[in-house]
């Protein structure tokens, strides 16, 4: 899958993630990226934000990216999306949302992605496979469970 950040610059999952872990958020339709923002905070505090002190030895490498997911007629608002997104999420989530816009079937039956009011989410390990899979809005123990894979 190719995708772009804000600033137009393109990422290849799993290509450009290889080397370390892999949180990948999708989404593809309003609701589900609703629910998606959900995931925004808990994962920035857990993932991305730096520790420091006692708890800097805490602190992941792992990549992390959000993607909501523009297709069929719907890939004609990426541009809005992208506009939108600039003005209205915190400016440190930001470099982590990444915009797709194209065919959504291939990826539905690879990911087993059927239910599109909800956002699916895959650790990806350093190779680029799939170690890890849940749905749904954030909660603690989906939080956990990611944090346990990465962990092993």
């Amino acid at each position: 899958m190719t995708a772009e950040t804000v600033d137009d610059k393109k990422v290849n999952l799993p290509q450009d993630t290889k080397g370390k872990y892999t949180l990948l958020g999708l989404a593809y339709s309003r609701k589900s990226e609703e629910e998606l923002n959900t995931w925004f905070n808990p994962v920035y505090v857990t993932f991305i934000q730096k520790q420091t002190g006692l708890f800097k030895d805490l602190s992941y490498d792992v990549n992390v990216y959000f993607v909501p997911m523009f297709t069929g007629i719907n890939a004609a608002a990426t541009g809005s999306a992208k506009q939108k997104a600039i003005k209205n999420v915190d400016p440190q989530i930001l470099p982590y949302i990444l915009f797709y816009k194209g065919e959504l079937k291939k990826y539905k039956n690879e990911l087993d992605f059927e239910r599109r009011d909800i956002p699916y989410f895959y650790v990806l390990d350093p190779d680029g496979k799939i170690v890890f899979a849940t749905d749904g809005p954030y909660n603690r123990a989906k939080m956990e469970s990611i944090e346990a894979v990465i962990d092993n």
